[in-house]
């Protein structure tokens, strides 16, 4: 009896013991006890750019960005966050606007870019400034014309706030707020921003049907469109000149800004056409308000120049109703339920 008494207790503290390291090994992997989160691919994308290899997705991370992008506080005068120029009823772009308001009644140089997908982008801004999503996020907080703030006068106010300090020491082990680690937390809200659930979609996985007019647009915009909006990602993130005239006053002359070649001049991203039924205005400038007048640009309104497309320098030629048909196919590119998706709406 004793024997067996002893052995019963040693086989007990061994289970103890062992529960214990290998509890001990899951904190020591996970010491805040976050809740990591596996980058989300759609079926018919292909591979994202960008891995979070150096930022891991977790809904806690994700949670502070969702805050941090909704949070006015951001700004200089607290009217501006990073929501009030991405609006997810547009896809998170600007609703029917040129270009975005920013602080003190400013206006911004060009139309804010809808925020999707962004792990499948290149570049980023309408010039390719920028090189990864994190650092693109840097430059509004800090231009004059748009949320105005500072990276020091941001953090005084949220290091002030115990929710913040809080919600910081979970995901970044440091109640200490940094500009790195806010920009890495809205990288993680707005890199989750997956837009995938369009009619479009649904009828590549054979859940709906197109129409005889979209089945005709498809066909032409395979033929005209494609090859600088390839599917499934609508752009080739590539940088072009598409033949619009110069705006005079805002004197914008695209990548020339960034790369200072000749050869850029006038160029400026492809943008993908996923949703862009919902994202208008439309070009760099937002000076189309509707998709037709996209078209018909494409058609009759290309300015030649010396770094003008090869491809457009002729024009598209279209007949009204193939221009109409055109714009159809664009609205099946449509995702609504993105508009609603609660894990993107205001905390």
């Amino acid at each position: 009896m004793k024997k067996s008494f002893k052995l019963i207790l040693v086989l007990a503290l061994l289970s103890v013991a062992l529960s214990y390291g290998l509890n001990s090994c899951k904190k020591q992997d996970n010491p805040n006890d976050l809740h990591y989160i596996n980058q989300e691919k759609p079926e018919i994308f292909p591979e994202p750019l960008y891995h979070f290899a150096d930022n891991p997705l977790s809904e806690e991370g994700i949670a502070l960005g969702r805050k941090l992008f909704y949070d006015g506080r951001l700004s200089l005068d607290g009217n501006y966050p990073c929501a009030s120029c991405h609006q997810q009823s547009a896809a998170f772009g600007t609703f029917e606007h040129d270009r975005s308001h920013g602080y003190n009644g400013s206006h911004t140089l060009r139309n804010a870019p809808p925020l999707y997908n962004l792990a499948w982008r290149s570049s980023f801004h309408w010039d390719g400034e920028f090189a990864d999503f994190r650092s693109e996020a840097a430059q509004p907080i800090n231009s004059h014309n748009e949320m105005a703030e500072s990276f020091n006068g941001v953090i005084d106010k949220l290091q002030k706030d115990p929710e913040y300090r809080n919600m910081f020491r979970k995901v970044f082990r440091t109640e200490f707020i940094s500009a790195d680690n806010m920009l890495k937390a809205l990288a993680q809200f707005t890199g989750t921003m997956v837009s995938a659930n369009s009619k479009y979609d649904r009828f590549k996985k054979g859940e709906a049907t197109l129409n005889t007019q979209e089945t005709e647009g498809y066909e032409l915009f395979t033929q005209h469109c494609a090859g600088c909006h390839p599917e499934p990602m609508f752009t080739d993130n590539s940088f072009r000149n598409t033949g619009l005239p110069l705006d005079p006053v805002l004197d914008d002359h695209g990548r020339i800004r960034v790369t200072g070649d000749a050869g850029d001049e006038g160029k400026f991203r492809v943008p993908s056409l996923r949703s862009v039924y919902l994202t208008s205005n439309y070009m760099h400038d937002g000076r189309f308000n509707t998709l037709l007048q996209c078209v018909n640009h494409y058609r009759t309104g290309i300015q030649a120049g010396p770094n003008v497309d090869p491809a457009l320098v002729a024009g598209i030629s279209l007949t009204d109703a193939q221009a109409v048909n055109i714009t159809l196919f664009l609205r099946t590119l449509s995702d609504s339920s993105f508009l609603t998706d609660t894990r993107f709406t205001r905390p």
